[in-house]
């Protein structure tokens, strides 16, 4: 036996034994040809398998070749068994302490073919390392099944090694021959056959534990039992259930988030708190024309009015008060102390000035504001246009202050775009307006810098000269043409360039225009905002042909309410806004005003034009002026009931408005307090009018 088929003691995976190449000694030995039945073509194919005798050294029981059925040896021959350990005979020789797996040298094949699966299931050659690797994990096999009572039963016999010589350690004269030919794939575990009385043929598991690949997608011997299904990968299944998991989890979330009262709410959700309780109402149409209240209801009566007042009017608190109270769908007058006197009336000389625009100009008129192009190509003109509420809020930022205003923003874009860029000077042109920027009869102080009820009456600035464009209470810069003329050069990055006059029929780069008249006319009366005010008398004056200025916007507003036949008997006035402590106005005339725009439809010419007027009105409670007011007990009877607009000076407090009774019926008011103090004059005349709602009087 040739010296390199001692059996050594392995120190890697790599095969220690060795197999001598055909035609040299021991060729004829090395190798036993074992015919294997079942295959295709009724051809037999042998393959190699290494023969190893006792004296070898072999781990393994010796393969004896059959040719014939042998006959059933008086003692039953030995089963294998893959899993019991084997017990060694004891000997004379030193024994390693346990039997081990013993891995054959990696021998890597010249062909690419991918290994004869039939062949490694019929106990040919072993697969390779990384072919069992890559097979699913076997389950774990069970018993082996009792043979039929007409067989002998074979005992399970112990596993004996042979005697062999001491083993060597692999530095000793190891040698590699090539591998034979017959060997179809490389690292092999060696495993045992072992054979069955029925001549059948089973491999033992020479690895417990160890993977197999999943054989090819091919059809099975008939001989052979189905391989079984391959194992579903974990991840998917993992990934699968987290997945289930998490939706899950989300539909709980929106289930406990549609079941809060705010989010149900919001969603209009069938549990809702706020969910309609009964059949959903049919659309109803709805117009923006305001209508009067129905006049078929019974009204106050003289007396009934009279009696109901005589308390709250005769407060001390009001000092002198002048008013009267008038029905609105008949035109009666109710009740009246002292109308007919004039008294300053602050800003209610606002309800003349909006009056009158509204009765000569159209409802739809804007003012614009434009930039044009200088007698240099790089210089631009912003011409002034009479709207003060253009906004320097960003576009698409409506101001609180004025809704529906125009936006600086979008100015500077229109000139941008129109001159290429190349604007180098920006100069402003405020020739619109004439004459002083202040009144007759106002405090010195109402146009200073840093005030904020007034600011100088310019042509054009933005956010009514306010240093923030979003509080009505912030202050009004001095000059606030001057400041807009400056904010859009920077934004054009050009120098502002000073005042001059644009030339007739200059190109035009850029047009902005503000809301509609009737609301710019509402924002006016909700803030009661002076600047706005003259402004408008100064339009109305432009409008009627007459000098832009106070003096003109005065006299255009009391020419067009005499026009439209009202009485001005006791009227003066010197502004629009009502700072003028100069002004006079009788109570009758702000009553009579008001009662043709609340008067049915139909019955007055004057009131479809006067409408609007009411709208502007702040609600008691609720909006502009009115708002903080009227949450004292003794007049919070009238919160949301009184409509009015305020006039506040030193010593004076106004209201004037209308009111819906008890009885659905609308009654028109003017009160003027003369002497007052402002706090308690104003609660005072807020009791009167809280007084007109509670009242029936009949």
């Amino acid at each position: 036996m040739p010296e390199n088929d001692v059996p050594t003691w392995p120190s890697d995976d790599r095969d220690t034994s060795s197999a001598e190449p055909k035609g040299t000694k021991g060729a004829s030995e090395a190798t036993v040809w074992l015919p294997m039945s079942g295959l295709a073509n009724g051809k037999t194919e042998e393959l190699a398998v290494p023969k190893v005798t006792p004296e070898s050294g072999s781990w393994f029981q010796p393969v004896v070749e059959v040719e014939e059925e042998p006959d059933v040896p008086d003692t039953p021959t030995p089963k294998w068994s893959a899993f019991e350990p084997a017990t060694p005979v004891e000997s004379a020789e030193p024994e390693p302490e346990a039997p081990k797996t013993v891995f054959v040298q990696p021998v890597q094949p010249k062909q690419t073919d991918e290994p004869d699966w039939d062949q490694f299931d019929r106990g040919a050659a072993t697969p390779t390392r990384e072919h069992e690797l890559a097979r699913p994990e076997p389950s774990p096999e069970p018993p082996a099944p009792e043979p039929p009572a007409s067989e002998p039963q074979w005992p399970e016999p112990q596993l004996q090694e042979p005697p062999r010589e001491q083993p060597r350690r692999p530095e000793q004269n190891r040698v590699e021959p090539p591998p034979p030919a017959q060997v179809p794939s490389a690292t092999m575990h060696a495993r045992p056959v072992r054979i069955e009385p029925a001549e059948e043929r089973f491999d033992s598991e020479a690895t417990v534990g160890i993977q197999r690949p999943e054989p090819p997608s091919q059809e099975p011997p008939a001989a052979e039992a189905p391989a079984a299904p391959a194992p579903k990968p974990k991840g998917k299944r993992k990934a699968l259930l987290i997945t289930t998991l998490v939706v899950v989890l989300l539909l709980a979330g929106m289930g406990g988030a549609a079941a809060m009262p705010k989010v149900s709410n919001r969603l209009g959700l069938p549990w809702a708190p706020n969910a309609p309780k009964g059949e959903i109402p049919k659309p109803a149409g709805v117009t923006r024309v305001l209508h009067g209240p129905d006049i078929n209801g019974a009204g106050p009566t003289k007396e009934g009015l009279a009696a109901a007042l005589s308390g709250p009017a005769s407060a001390p608190d009001l000092g002198t008060l002048t008013g009267t109270v008038v029905d609105a769908s008949t035109g009666d007058v109710l009740w009246d102390k002292n109308s007919g006197t004039p008294l300053t009336p602050a800003s209610t000389t606002k309800i003349l000035v909006v009056a009158a625009a509204l009765l000569s100009m159209d409802h739809g008129t804007q003012f614009s504001t434009k930039v044009v192009q200088g007698a240099d190509p790089g210089t631009a003109i912003l011409v002034a246009g009479g709207d003060p509420s253009l906004t320097s809020l960003p576009l698409g930022t409506d101001s609180p202050l004025y809704p529906g205003a125009a936006h600086v923003d979008d100015l500077v874009a229109q000139v941008k775009k129109a001159s290429g860029g190349k604007i180098t000077k920006v100069q402003l042109d405020i020739s619109l307006f004439k004459g002083p920027t202040s009144a007759k009869g106002w405090d010195p102080e109402d146009t200073a810098a840093g005030n904020t009820y007034m600011a100088p009456v310019l042509p054009v600035m933005a956010d009514g000269g306010r240093n923030d464009p979003k509080n009505d209470h912030a202050p009004r810069v001095a000059n606030p043409a001057a400041a807009l003329t400056q904010k859009i050069a920077g934004k054009l990055e050009a120098q502002a360039g000073g005042t001059t006059t644009a030339p007739k029929g200059a190109k035009v780069l850029g047009e902005v225009k503000s809301q509609p008249l009737t609301e710019f006319a509402n924002s006016l009366l909700q803030l009661s905002d002076n600047l706005m005010a003259d402004v408008l008398a100064r339009q109305l004056a432009l409008a009627k042909g007459a000098e832009a200025s106070f003096v003109g916007g005065a006299t255009a507003t009391m020419n067009v309410l005499k026009e439209a036949g009202f009485d001005l008997t006791g009227v003066q006035i010197n502004d629009g806004s009502g700072l003028s402590d100069q002004n006079k106005i009788p109570a009758k005339v702000l009553s009579e005003i008001l009662a043709v725009a609340a008067a049915p439809d139909g019955k007055d010419p004057r009131t479809a034009k006067l409408r609007p007027l009411l709208a502007g009105l702040p609600v008691a409670g609720g909006s502009g002026t009115l708002e903080k007011r009227y949450g004292d007990p003794a007049s919070s009877a009238g919160r949301g009931w009184v409509r009015g607009k305020t006039g506040t000076l030193s010593g004076v407090n106004t209201l004037a408005g209308v009111v819906l009774d008890t009885d659905g019926r609308m009654l028109v008011f003017a009160l003027m307090s003369s002497g007052s103090d402002q706090n308690k004059g104003r609660a005072a005349l807020d009791v009167v009018a809280a007084t007109l709602h509670k009242c029936g009087c009949r």
